[in-house]
């Protein structure tokens, strides 16, 4: 039976709307296993620290990375060609609902399986206390990993969605809260996200300095979510390069055609913001808060001024994990449907930001929630709404504008227009008909 409160908004109109494609000036894309062992044979800390017979942990963690299997494949390829025995340890604090089948069923939907990658996966929530900060908080390593005869760390590098600090999302925060399990993970988040950036640094610096940390694997990723670049970094000048290719990371990010040309994130007013999907291989908050400007966080800002966000799914990949979903105004009841508790609060307690286990107002379908967004965006112009849909914040290549934006949008260098603004397309059911185009 539909709800009586979906009548309230039967009556509002939506915009016609525009396909455009943005090109991005980036950096090109590469080959996976080209790249891997290019990289391997020209970093002499491979041929230094690898010997043959040693075990050798490899971290893998929850996000979607690009080429993410064939990344993992090529680099147990060079650590096996080297004589070593390389095993997989989840490292991703506290996905996966904390527990070590968890974490197991999250890298099986990136495509990370012992079968896929030629590797067996070890997978425990156990961990070992190596030391203590100097506020007293206790630093956890996986104990798995720790008992091997080398740590081989492999992350993206990329900014983070909730801090901002000289290391955000990278290799270190991998070593101090990836494979802190969940433990160290709460540990690292317990003063809040102001602090995480120093913790991670220090935690890391412990680590390194205590732990068998052979070398990290970083990859950088270009504005298409493509493989740019893979670095190797030795443990002793990690933290420090990594900041460099941390900024390199930045100007690779895609962005929403809106506010000057010279600003990293995009900027300016936005009436509504759509969203197809929320997930864990966008973003570690579902949404990217650098795209939306929304975050859960204070330690981060930026990004556009967005009167109302709607989300219309979540990914099957995040099997429920919608906790970004928390700073959008308004849902699919599909939506609400698939938001596992379990995941989220887990996620959510884990992280200190308890705003991101919210649900926003949940609307029977795609066309009321789209609705109910413009009704309530509270904008002067009712004849000339500014609405953009993007198919998650990773993915920006391609979007929808709205005829009101579609001037200043055209007047953009890189703005392809693939279609002039035609209305908006819904099933019996209320759900979108206009897709993406096949990349």
């Amino acid at each position: 039976m539909r709800p009586s409160y979906a009548k309230l908004v039967e009556g509002v109109a939506l915009p016609p709307m525009a396909l455009v494609r943005q090109h991005f000036d980036t950096e090109p894309a590469t080959d996976p296993a080209a790249a891997i062992e290019k990289a391997f044979a020209q970093a002499k800390v491979v041929s230094e620290r690898i010997e043959p017979g040693m075990s050798v942990a490899l971290t893998v963690g929850s996000r979607g990375l690009a080429s993410l299997p064939e990344l993992v494949r090529a680099i147990v390829i060079e650590l096996k060609a080297r004589g070593a025995k390389p095993f997989i340890v989840p490292s991703m604090g506290s996905h996966g609902g904390a527990t070590a089948e968890g974490q197991i069923s999250v890298l099986a939907h990136l495509g990370i399986t012992e079968e896929s990658v030629d590797c067996e996966i070890r997978s425990s929530m156990e961990t070992v206390e190596i030391g203590v900060l100097e506020n007293g908080m206790s630093v956890q390593i996986d104990k798995l990993a720790f008992e091997a005869d080398g740590i081989v760390l492999f992350n993206r590098i990329k900014p983070h969605s909730a801090f901002r600090s000289d290391n955000e999302s990278g290799l270190i925060k991998m070593l101090s809260i990836g494979l802190g399990k969940q433990s160290g993970a709460d540990n690292c988040h317990a003063w809040g996200f102001h602090y995480v950036g120093r913790f991670i640094v220090e935690m890391g610096r412990m680590k390194l300095k205590k732990c068998r940390v052979l070398f990290g694997v970083g990859t950088l990723e270009n504005a298409y979510d493509e493989l740019a670049r893979v670095v190797i970094l030795p443990p002793e000048t990690m933290v420090e390069e990594e900041r460099v290719y941390l900024g390199q990371a930045m100007r690779n990010m895609p962005r929403l055609p809106l506010g000057p040309l010279d600003a990293p994130l995009a900027s300016g007013p936005l009436d509504v913001l759509i969203v197809d999907y929320v997930g864990k291989e966008f973003s570690g908050s579902g949404m990217d808060p650098n795209i939306t400007g929304r975050p859960s966080s204070t330690a981060i800002s930026g990004g556009p001024d967005v009167a109302r966000i709607a989300v219309l799914d979540v990914t099957d990949k995040s099997e429920g994990n919608a906790n970004g979903v928390a700073r959008a105004d308004v849902i699919t009841e599909r939506l609400f449907q698939r938001f596992d508790r379990e995941k989220v609060y887990t996620n959510s307690l884990t992280s200190g930001v308890l705003i991101a286990a919210s649900i926003p107002l949940a609307m029977p379908d795609e066309r009321t929630t789209l609705q109910a967004a413009v009704k309530t965006c509270g904008s002067h112009t009712p004849d000339a709404i500014g609405i953009m849909r993007i198919p998650n914040t990773l993915h920006l290549e391609y979007l929808y504008v709205s005829e009101a934006l579609l001037p200043e949008v055209r007047k953009r260098p890189g703005i392809e227009v693939i279609h002039e603004p035609r209305p908006m397309r819904f099933d019996a059911e209320g759900q979108l008909l206009d897709h993406w185009p096949e990349h």
